[in-house]
């Protein structure tokens, strides 16, 4: 098989897509109405609390009805999850336990898995969640756009863009008990071929953290030709996936070494209402609050050009301007905001760190879409590109009706 330079004559062309290398996608979920996140779980269960307590108009008011759902649409269960599936309208019980996701990247929130308070929830990707699974989430293409084109989780991922046109939601595994990978069908046989019988899916998706880029036909993956950047990167990509699950599969929370760990040296008021940086002393002020050490690479982490760090603080600040369940919030900063703070500090003043070793991976010989085709793995079956079949059980329909689908 002939091994090409470079990107090749046709640039970007010739670079394969990670729509074809990972072939089963799912779009980002759709709740329909915010108040169904949030940052903490106390504030889920007082806004579940306050809707059951209302009646009549006031509970439609405050569900925030929209074309897929209202307190009377007939909803299946989530799979997986417990919760009822009687119509709203004549809910009176407690919340369902909130579930942990990546609410966009980088961002670890709080769901209600409540089927009926969602518009779109992707029950295909609830199928295979479980504790083998790990999703590539895509960012999105935004022109300019320096930051990573995709990020990795353990969590159930929502999609939601930062900015620009939502990418999305790629699982690994194609069923639960990481069975079936979500390869492109002969896309393994042909990587052992040529770099050993070791390339398995999770180094696949490894090498995939490590050199995948934006374009404007989607998110592309360099393939390489030679072993060795092969290994590398593959390594490289565990280090990435390591910090990105953030301690989950067994693996180590990321930390900085000594002396570089960000600390509060001033506390975090009841209400930091503004979040700024100062470059010359290397931090983060949160009102009257003050963390420090901050590398500047972490204050410039940006996905779609938008400083991960700004958002996530604006995701939790004042809730002026909120209304309806959305405004019921904490009313003072949670302890618990400023450790996650202070980890999201950690893991991405080490992705930056990691970014020069990326890119000196994504140049040399590849195999190209063109020897991807030869090879036959090259165009998907549209089987594919669906997701497997993984029922054995019944799901529980509207109203408690079963089926299996």
């Amino acid at each position: 098989m002939a091994a090409r330079a470079g990107a090749g004559a046709g640039g970007d062309d010739d670079i394969p897509l990670l729509d074809d290398l990972m072939p089963w996608s799912v779009r980002p979920l759709r709740t329909g109405r915010p108040w169904v996140t949030a940052p903490d779980t106390a504030s889920l269960k007082a806004r579940w609390a306050r809707l059951v307590r209302a009646e009549g108009a006031e509970r439609e008011r405050l569900f925030g009805p929209t074309r897929s759902r209202g307190p009377q649409t007939p909803v299946a269960a989530l799979p997986g999850q417990s919760t009822s599936t009687a119509r709203f309208a004549r809910e009176s019980g407690p919340c369902p336990e909130p579930v942990r996701i990546l609410h966009g990247p980088f961002d670890e929130q709080w769901l209600i898995p409540d089927h009926r308070l969602i518009d779109a929830a992707r029950p295909e990707l609830w199928r295979v969640a479980d504790g083998h699974q790990l999703f590539a989430v895509e960012h999105g293409y935004v022109p300019q756009d320096a930051g990573p084109a995709l990020s990795v989780t353990a969590l159930l991922p929502d999609g939601h863009s930062a900015a620009g046109r939502p990418g999305r939601i790629r699982p690994l595994y194609r069923r639960p008990g990481g069975l079936e990978p979500n390869l492109a069908p002969g896309l393994l046989g042909l990587l052992r071929a040529r770099h050993g019988d070791a390339v398995t899916a999770g180094s696949v998706l490894a090498w995939i953290v490590t050199v995948a880029r934006h374009s404007p036909a989607g998110c592309v993956v360099p393939l390489p030709a030679d072993t060795a950047r092969w290994w590398a990167g593959v390594e490289l990509g565990g280090e990435l996936l390591r910090l990105q699950l953030r301690g989950a599969r067994g693996g180590e929370r990321p930390r900085l070494p000594g002396g570089r760990r960000p600390y509060v040296r001033a506390a975090v008021p009841a209400a930091p209402g503004t979040l700024e940086y100062d470059p010359d002393d290397e931090a983060l002020l949160l009102g009257s609050g003050r963390i420090s050490p901050v590398p500047a690479g972490a204050w410039e982490f940006r996905v779609g050009g938008v400083r991960m760090l700004e958002l996530w603080f604006a995701r939790r600040a004042s809730a002026d301007g909120a209304d309806g369940l959305e405004a019921i919030r904490p009313r003072d900063w949670p302890r618990e905001w400023t450790s996650e703070l202070l980890e999201l500090i950690t893991v991405l003043a080490l992705l930056t760190e990691l970014r020069p070793r990326q890119q000196a991976l994504a140049d040399g010989p590849q195999l190209t879409t063109g020897d991807l085709r030869a090879a036959g793995v090259l165009p998907v079956a549209a089987t594919a590109r669906r997701p497997a079949s993984v029922l054995d059980h019944q799901e529980e329909g509207p109203d408690g009706q079963f089926a299996l689908l």
